[in-house]
């Protein structure tokens, strides 16, 4: 039996991730108080049927906090019982949710008359922090739409066929803000710009022109070494503790030349001998949006 607790902030995408796991064949339950988790883990894993062999539980900030505070030791002892249980936590920067709440005109679940917006989403981060720091997965959707969304939870539900570790080297621009599911980050600001190159300034780190400008920097490579020497040290680590995701996220100015190249190039490395290796470029996804 398979379950996965989707949780994390109101208006980061919860209803887009659970969606997408229904339409994986999952058995899905929004928004269920966290007391009633073990109990109805305990009747479906005692069903016959093959509808609650993957089950997927939407958790929110509608438990009380005595409530959420009890999520990491009832997923443990779930995980102790046999169960492969795993917590997808979805997040975004506090200004991506107030656009996203402008647009939709939806009411913040713990906003009230004397608490605005801005008040509730801070609330609401501090109310499901146990919760996110018993995650397994945590997902920035800052800069996601409802596709890449889609995309990022369809990866994650094909990486648990595998127990082996699942690796995503995310590329970014420090002025649109640092990933908020990043393990490790490493900054590309020092290493020659192409963007400088008006030629290639319109270009992303996938045009080979770019790529071309990128290989004949001696540096560019030294850094990838660098990245792939210490990020190749720290997965037995992340293995030895049971950690199923290791997100690398490497970040230039505007996340469109060099942490681009260097992503792909350390997919490519990594990729022949870890099978479970994806790139995410997250400011090119939001270009194409």
């Amino acid at each position: 039996m398979r379950v996965v607790v989707v949780s994390g902030l109101s208006g980061s995408g919860k209803s887009v991730a659970l969606h997408m796991l229904e339409d994986l064949g999952y058995y899905c339950i929004d928004n269920i108080p966290a007391a009633l988790l073990t109990p109805l883990i305990s009747h479906t894993a005692r069903s016959t049927d093959s509808t609650y062999e993957r089950i997927a539980v939407g958790l929110d900030a509608r438990n009380t906090a005595a409530e959420i505070a009890t999520v990491p030791k009832l997923v443990a002892e779930l995980k102790k019982s046999g169960i492969e249980c795993e917590v997808l936590f979805l997040t975004a920067n506090d200004e991506e949710l107030l656009r996203r709440y402008a647009e939709t005109r939806r009411k913040h679940p713990m906003s009230r008359p004397d608490v605005g917006l801005r008040e509730a989403i801070t609330m609401e981060r501090d109310l499901l922090e146990p919760v996110m720091y018993a995650a397994d997965q945590v997902i920035d959707t800052s800069r996601m739409g409802v596709h890449a969304l889609r995309d990022v939870v369809l990866k994650s539900a094909e990486s648990r066929q595998s127990p082996r570790l699942s690796i995503t080297f995310e590329s970014f621009g420090f002025k649109h803000g640092i990933p908020g599911d990043a393990d490790f980050v490493f900054d590309a600001r020092s290493l020659p710009n192409p963007y400088w190159e008006p030629q290639l300034r319109a270009l992303t780190g996938r045009d080979p022109e770019v790529i071309r400008f990128l290989e004949a920097e001696p540096a560019v490579a030294r850094m990838i070494d660098d990245i792939a020497a210490f990020i190749e040290r720290r997965i037995p680590e992340h293995s030895g503790a049971n950690r199923r995701y290791l997100t690398v996220a490497i970040g230039c100015t505007g996340g469109q030349h060099r942490s681009v190249y260097i992503a792909n190039r350390l997919v490519e490395r990594f990729a022949a001998r870890h099978p479970n290796v994806a790139a995410r470029h997250n400011e090119l996804t939001r270009r194409a949006q």
